[in-house]
């Protein structure tokens, strides 16, 4: 088989072999593709044939093509002569050897092999490209058309809508369409309702304006063409979908004697498609199908045995269509169930002799459906078999199924309708045969036998392929399909018979096969291959086209790879051509091409290094080639060294209580990002309270039971990772063993000895050791390690691992190093103690082989860049003086590069324009000579502040908590740096509720990138906004764009506050709450929802609605055992808001429980929000040293955890957010099922109520306290006046004489305190702020001087008014009783 032309990962490698220069070459006439892409003929010279190369390099493909041709008996005889013709008609180029070899050689005889060989030659004229998805190319290449979408074909649709037709298509240039109907050219132009969608061939036909559908029903065929060639769609067969009326009829009743069988006909009219069938009663009650009663297939009811319930009810058959979405429901049946026990008694139904019980006589099965002894279903293949047995019979029968010859397919066998119908899915032809069911009951059994046929509509086995050659390649189009009965072949070309087509001597047709043989540009066409029987067709669309096109790299260009050390890698280079191109990879941009020793090139392009060293990092070219010309990739390849853990953690006994440190050092490449992380039985390890996790430890402190286990260090980088793992076993109080420590007789090895350095060469060393005692479990690995003295002395660092079956290595060493070595043996239990270390071993010295690593030019002020790098370490210095050759220069202007040598790690270029590419290079250099040329990194200099804003900013209201932004971006050169985000600054301005103090804090809203659009969350409900959109970059904002204003609408509001349930006694409960802390809108009332319950008992549902100034309710309770549950939510125009719930005390005469379950668990959670923190309290029954995990997930559904200690109580929670909901829940750390239940809170704002009682009001009691004041002033002052002016005389202006018992000063005057001037009684304020009467016989009017009373604008009373008095002492009386200011104040009170 062909190489496919686009390469991607590697495939087969394999290829045939090309023959000798000298050989008898037929297909040299055929093709002009390269000479190593040679088919099987090749390899055939006269009387001498060459399996052993070609079978070498065959593909796998090939192989098991030509073992299974060699099993085949013999080819037919119409196969082999077609092979005989097309081989002795095969031109040969002028110059090769004559066919007269070749001839002779079939003439005696060859061998049978020969034969398959001439057949895989004719099976490998298939040379195929295949196009890249690349868009780039394939909008540059020409292309026949290929149809993409079509309508099936059997299309029914909905009359009451308008048809559309689809057709869908591509190909350079964009194809045109037509279509005909019924074979014939349809002109879509002269048909005002048919209309062709642009750029498509789908066909709409409108009925707006009037039309009837079946007008149009007919077969379709849609052609799409360009000046390639024209494809076909499937004959596409219209039709109207039909839901005609049930035919009218007056149905008689149904008498029948019970127990005998009874069919209900339902003959549903004909629909398209047929509609589906179920039975109810008249008043649309299903009807209750079972073993007894059931549906057929074909939608008649059947009753096995009538029984006198079954006259309870009347049967219709109803019948629904699936496109108009109607159900016609036919006449109701009414059965007349004559019997010999009049009486229907319902406990006889479940008697186990029902029938005998009711005197209906028993009968043997007989069968309703199918009719007979034996009957025959033909079913097509992939389709489903439905087989169907329905039998009569007292008792009702019971049925099974079974296959002649076999057992039924359990896989796709499924038993229907009660064992009444047996379903085979997507049957094959082995599903054929008899099968026969089985109708039983204890009078007798009888069977009914199907034999089943299976049929094929057309299947494929090979579909045509489009085909893109090269000029001068060859191929071949392969059309064969299968089925019952056999299909015909028939091949057309731009949808004309193949017959009628102009000849082409590069093509010939050898049945369901056409060959082309040096193809030309004048060979493009599209081809059909129309394959059918008597049950179907399968119509498919393929194209040849011949490409001429230069070689293309399909991958990005200087791609970066990185490869630990000793890997395996594979560079990979996919390209494109046509011809196909010829691959070759180079290094360093020089040297031979890359193939064979460590190095293997695929066909596919990608180069593969079987083991990674130092030397191989460097830059890999790869070079594709054709005629055409050629085109080459490169790839960056760095070799980083392995992470290693070189301190790994020891297996450890601790007593209970006391602190265990385990170690776990690691080296790792110092260019890569470590990561360090612990396991506990395999499992990612929770840092509790008691663990402290550093860089090269773990520490537990305060050691548990629950601490045993396996802990496992895992170190490990983006590119690798290494692990190590040790066995804590925790002991208890008295230090017993424990029955693992009993039950192990293993233990470490001890350290090896005797290290003995050899071999000593300018870059290698043998080390060899004596390993040191097993200790009954063997040794699996060893570890060498070694430690230099200039860098990083006294630092061992993993050098490489061996297995445990050797003592002796030879070590890889890089120049000027002081190297000394230890090892470190291994085991199933764990690792030993290092060797002692070996002697001293100082490698000679080297220029750099490789240069620092993570080069980076980034500026830290808006006029300078800083270029920073990773410094080499003692292995890559290879010499004294380690210093780096800095160069740099702008990326555009090419101007020559600036260079200084500097010794750390960083130098910073001053002067630089803001925000342009540089050029960078690092080279290392040491005193025997410079590294390797260095990578060229683009770096940065410093960004300066954007100089504009996004314009045109466009607010849109998604709802009351979100908006949707639209801007227009800058331009590039107005952000002076990197574009970061666009970023919204938004504040609330102010709340659309008056009164309502609101926090004008600005927050913000990132949209990353440079994208023009974004939504903005989180907002709160009916306020007004204002927002200012900048763009920002690495340094900072921009500046601001126009202020915009927006208003949110009204939302629903939050929960009631402090909602509080109090029982003063066993009669009335009390509830109270306080208004929303959001109210997000207009309050219009409160919903209550209340019911009684008693254990699992619940009443019945009480809803109450209040206005929005209640906030207090009493609930008389119906009973004095049962409790409550309130349910209160506060309401808006838009909706009820979130609902709060508490429950009525327990009674106090119902014993309350206080002790702890017997089982762990948790239970009492206690919520005390704020507004940005809350307090959590919970009861449990665990030990004092438990974790637990308060877990809590805000109304984004951000979850967040907080481990904490049993004691620890109360918790803080103080991430959390103003005004919004959160739900809760503790569990235990160790076993996360022992959870609280999950309960609801919300965080709360400031926020004043503006529709609070007036009362209540600030403004209001600062007045009343003013007006106490004034009027306290006046008391000071009127007794200071009459202390100065004497008594006052109150006996003179009373017409009854002072009586005995008045009371009186000894000068005669009266006490100023009597019971007239006491205060009023019996008003109250409103919760609207009025001032109203309770049953009281005083008026505000009886005590004014003429006239209502009166308040002015702030509240306070207008007029003064007297002690009301009987009428006879209130007539004349002018100066007794004075107005007191105190009697005003009371009244208000």
């Amino acid at each position: 088989m062909r190489r496919l032309a686009a390469r991607g990962a590697a495939g087969d490698v394999g290829e045939v072999a090309a023959p000798a220069a000298d050989s008898t070459d037929c297909a040299q006439g055929r093709s002009r593709r390269p000479p190593r892409l040679i088919d099987l003929c090749a390899v055939w010279d006269p009387g001498v044939f060459l399996p052993a190369a070609g079978w070498k390099r065959a593909s796998g493909t090939a192989r098991r093509r030509l073992n299974e041709a060699e099993t085949v008996s013999g080819l037919s005889s119409v196969r082999e002569a077609q092979v005989e013709r097309l081989e002795a008609a095969r031109p040969c180029r002028p110059g090769s050897r004559e066919r007269g070899p070749v001839l002779r050689m079939a003439r005696q005889q060859p061998p049978p092999w020969v034969h398959t060989a001439i057949l895989l030659c004719l099976l490998s004229l298939t040379g195929a490209i295949e196009i890249p998805m690349d868009p780039s190319i394939q909008n540059e290449l020409s292309q026949p058309p290929t149809i993409t979408k079509q309508s099936v074909k059997d299309h029914i649709v909905d009359p009451r809508d308008n048809i559309l037709i689809e057709c869908e298509a591509k190909g350079n240039p964009a194809p045109s369409f037509h279509w005909t109907r019924n074979s014939r050219f349809f002109n879509i132009a002269k048909d005002p309702r048919v209309s062709m969608r642009r750029r498509s061939g789908t066909l709409v036909i409108d009925f707006r304006s009037g039309g009837r559908p079946e007008e149009y029903e007919g077969e379709y065929q849609c052609f799409a063409r360009n000046k390639f060639g024209t494809a076909l769609s499937n004959r596409i067969r219209l039709q109207v979908s039909k839901s005609p009326l049930w035919p009218k009829e007056n149905l008689d009743p149904v008498v029948v004697q019970e127990g005998a069988p009874l069919t209900l006909q339902c003959n549903p009219p004909p629909g398209l498609p047929s509609p589906v069938i179920f039975w109810m009663s008249s008043s649309m009650e299903p009807i209750t199908q079972d073993k007894r009663v059931s549906q057929g297939h074909n939608g008649d009811l059947y009753f096995s045995n009538v029984m006198l319930q079954d006259m309870q009810t009347d049967y219709s058959c109803n019948a629904r269509f699936h496109f108009t979405h109607t159900i016609q429901q036919k006449n109701a049946f009414t059965l007349k169930v004559l019997t010999n026990n009049p009486y229907n008694d319902s406990s006889l139904r479940n008697h186990p002799d029902m029938y005998s019980a009711r005197g209906v006589a028993e009968r043997t099965p007989s069968f309703m459906y199918p009719q007979g002894t034996a009957s025959s279903q033909m079913v097509l293949r992939g389709m489903d078999l439905l087989l169907e047995c329905i039998a009569s019979g007292v008792p009702t029968p019971d049925i099974a199924w079974y296959k002649k010859g076999g057992d039924l397919p359990s896989d796709k066998a499924k038993f229907e309708n009660f064992n009444k119908a047996l379903r085979i899915t997507n049957v094959s032809e082995e599903d054929s045969g008899e099968y026969f069911c089985l109708a039983s009951n204890k009078m007798g059994s009888i069977r009914h036998t199907i034999s089943v046929r299976v049929k094929a509509a057309p299947y494929w086995l090979d579909e045509p392929k489009n085909l893109i050659l090269a000029p001068g390649e060859d191929g071949r189009l392969v059309c064969r399909a299968n089925g019952n009965p056999k299909p015909t072949v028939q091949w057309m070309v731009n949808g004309e018979p193949l017959q009628s087509a102009p000849p082409n001597p590069n093509r010939e047709v050898a049945g369901d096969t056409i060959i082309f043989r040096d193809t030309q540009i004048s060979s493009r066409a599209v081809y059909q291959c129309n394959t059918s029987n008597e049950h179907g067709y399968l119509l498919a669309n393929a194209f040849v086209s011949v490409l001429d096109v230069p070689p293309r790299m399909l991958s990005p260009r200087n791609q970066l790879i990185r490869v630990i050390l000793y890997n395996r890698t594979r560079l990979d280079c996919p390209f494109f051509g046509s011809p196909i191109p010829t691959l070759r990879w180079f290094k360093n941009g020089q040297g031979s091409n890359l193939d064979g020793g460590n190095y293997h090139v695929y066909e596919n392009g990608s180069l593969e290094i079987k083991m990674i060293r130092k030397e191989d990092q460097g830059i890999y070219t790869c070079v594709a080639t054709n005629i055409l010309g050629k085109a080459e990739n490169q790839v960056r390849l760095e070799v980083k060294d392995p992470t290693r853990i070189y301190r790994m953690p020891e297996d450890q006994v601790a007593k209970r209580g006391t602190t265990v440190q385990l170690e776990c050092r690691v080296k790792h490449d110092p260019s890569l990002k470590l990561t360090v992380s612990w396991l506990k039985d395999d499992e990612p390890l929770y840092i509790g309270n008691r663990m402290k996790k550093e860089d090269d430890s773990l520490t537990i402190f305060g050691v548990a039971e629950r601490d045993q286990g396996s802990y496992t260090c895992v170190a490990s980088t983006e590119l690798d990772q290494d692990l190590a793992k040790a066995y804590l076993t925790v002991l208890a109080d008295q230090a017993t063993p424990t029955n693992r420590l009993a039950a192990l007789p293993k233990g470490r090895p001890d350290r090896p000895r005797d290290l003995e350095l050899t071999d000593l060469a300018e870059r290698s060393v043998r080390l060899t050791w004596i390993p040191g005692d097993d200790n009954n479990s063997p040794i699996t690995d060893y570890v060498v390690q070694f430690e230099e003295d200039q860098f990083q002395p006294g630092v061992w660092h993993d050098h490489s691992k061996f297995p445990g079956s050797v003592n002796s290595a030879i070590l890889q060493l890089s120049p000027y190093v002081n190297y000394q070595f230890r090892v470190i043996a291994i085991n199933e239990v764990g690792s030993s103690h290092p060797s002692l270390p070996s002697e001293r071993y100082r490698t000679s010295g080297a220029p750099p082989e490789s240069n620092p690593a993570d080069v980076r030019g980034e500026g830290t002020r808006k006029n300078n860049m800083e270029i920073t790098w990773t410094p080499m370490n003692a292995t890559s210095a290879f010499g004294p003086n380690l210093r780096y050759i800095v160069k740099w220069r702008r990326r555009e202007t090419r101007e020559t590069w600036n260079n200084v040598t500097v010794w750390g790690s960083r130098y910073v270029v001053g002067q630089t324009p803001v925000y342009v590419p540089y050029e960078i290079r690092v080279q290392a250099e040491n005193d025997f000579g410079k590294g390797p040329e260095p990578d060229t990194v683009i770096g940065y200099s410093g960004e300066d502040y954007p100089r504009a804003a996004p314009t045109d900013v466009k607010i849109r209201v998604l709802n009351s908590t979100a908006i949707s932004l639209q801007w227009n971006r800058v331009y590039p050169d107005t952000v002076q740096g990197q574009l970061r985000e666009y970023r919204a600054y938004y504040w609330r301005e102010s709340s659309l509720l008056k009164n309502l103090w609101v926090s004008q804090k600005r927050q913000q809203a990132s949209f990353p990138g440079d994208r023009p659009r974004g939504v903005v969350s989180r907002l709160f409900p009916y306020s007004n906004y204002k927002l200012e959109m900048v763009v920002v970059n690495g340094r900072g904002d921009g500046p601001r764009s126009e202020t915009k204003e927006f208003t949110t609408p009204e939302g629903v509001p939050s929960a009631p506050r402090r909602f509080r349930v109090r029982q003063p006694n066993l009669e009335t409960i009390n509830l109270e709450w306080d208004h929303p802390e959001h109210p997000n809108g207009i309050l219009i009332g409160y919903t209550l929802k209340y019911v009684a319950f008693n254990g699992t008992k619940l009443g019945k549902q009480i809803v109450e609605n209040f206005s929005p100034n209640q906030t207090k309710f009493t609930v008389q309770r119906a009973d004095p055992v049962s409790r409550y549950r309130f349910t209160l939510s506060a309401r808006t125009q838009v909706g009820s808001g979130e609902a709060v719930t508490e429950e009525s005390p327990a009674p106090p005469n119902e014993a309350t429980p206080t002790a702890a379950p017997d089982r762990q668990s948790i239970w009492n959670v206690t919520v005390l929000p704020n507004s940005k923190w809350a307090n959590i309290t919970w009861k449990h029954n665990f030990g004092p040293g438990t974790d637990f995990v308060v877990e809590y997930t805000d109304s984004n559904h951000t979850k967040k955890s907080v481990p904490v200690k049993a004691q620890a109580q109360p918790v803080q929670l103080t991430d959390l957010y103003p005004g919004m909901t959160y739900t809760l829940r503790i569990y235990s750390r160790d076993n996360e099922g022992i959870s609280s239940t999950v309960i609801t809170f919300m965080t709360s704002t400031a926020y004043t109520n503006n529709q609070a009682d007036i009362a209540t009001q600030g403004w209001f009691i600062g007045l009343m306290c003013a007006i106490a004041l004034l009027v306290l002033i006046l008391l000071i002052v009127c007794f200071i006046k009459r202390s100065r002016g004497g008594k006052y005389p109150v006996r003179e202006k009373k017409d009854v004489p002072l009586g005995p018992e008045d009371p009186k000063e000894e000068d005669g005057s009266f006490d100023y305190s009597d019971e007239d001037n006491k205060p009023l009684q019996g008003s109250q304020t409103s919760l609207d702020g009025t001032i109203k009467q309770q049953e009281s016989d005083d008026s505000l009017v009886d005590y004014g001087e003429g006239g209502e009373g009166q308040f002015n604008e702030d509240g306070s009373f207008i007029g003064q008014y007297t002690v009301k008095k009987d009428k006879e002492e209130t007539e004349g009386n002018e100066s007794s009783e004075a107005t007191s200011p105190v009697n005003a104040i009371y009244s208000l009170a």
